[in-house]
């Protein structure tokens, strides 16, 4: 993919499939590194799934035999010498705690670093997309939090008002903006 956003969208889908209620985005960078980490409540995955889930020929899905989110993030991290990780818990073994993390590293100085791109479009698309879903989006950079936005909070404000309508996606997308502007 172009930009990390891209594949950020793409693995919070999965999580969207998964069933999870609660999906955490977290950046966090420095000089040198990047990281970012995808945590969800949802079903989680098997042992066996976790094993085989950056095989692009493993997958789940019944409509194609091959599943390229997970194996291509990985690509982006490993060509600039980082890593992915993936953790999950099984709603059968873990029926209160359920849920996958995925965690990638990314070295920016190598010349094969994937820019981040428009995570403020990835936020609204997912958002808009899923409106029933909370999402806690949370980017720091060197110790600082830049950007954050929890839709739990939004909520609680809104009350009745659902968070895919145009005026709630507008503020988001400029409360966001005004965040990375600031720094």
């Amino acid at each position: 993919m172009k930009e990390l956003s891209l594949n950020i969208l793409d693995i919070t889908e999965n999580s969207v499939k998964a069933k999870a209620t609660l999906i955490s985005i977290t950046i966090t960078e420095d000089a040198d590194m990047l990281t970012i980490s995808i945590a969800d409540n949802g079903t989680g995955m098997t042992e066996e799934t976790v094993r085989n889930v950056t095989d692009p020929f493993y997958t789940t899905r019944t409509t194609r035999k091959v599943g390229m989110g997970l194996p291509l993030f990985k690509f982006a991290a490993e060509q600039t010498g980082g890593t992915l990780a993936v953790n999950s818990k099984h709603f059968e073994s873990f029926p209160d705690s359920s849920g996958t993390t995925v965690t990638a590293t990314f070295y920016k100085k190598h010349i094969d670093f994937t820019p981040l791109g428009d995570v403020i479009s990835s936020l609204t698309t997912l958002i808009q997309g899923h409106p029933d879903i909370d999402f806690v989006y949370r980017h720091d950079i060197d110790g600082t939090t830049v950007a954050s936005l929890d839709t739990r909070e939004l909520r609680a404000v809104l009350e009745d008002v659902p968070l895919d309508t145009f005026e709630v996606l507008t503020w988001i997308n400029e409360n966001l903006a005004e965040q990375y502007n600031s720094i």
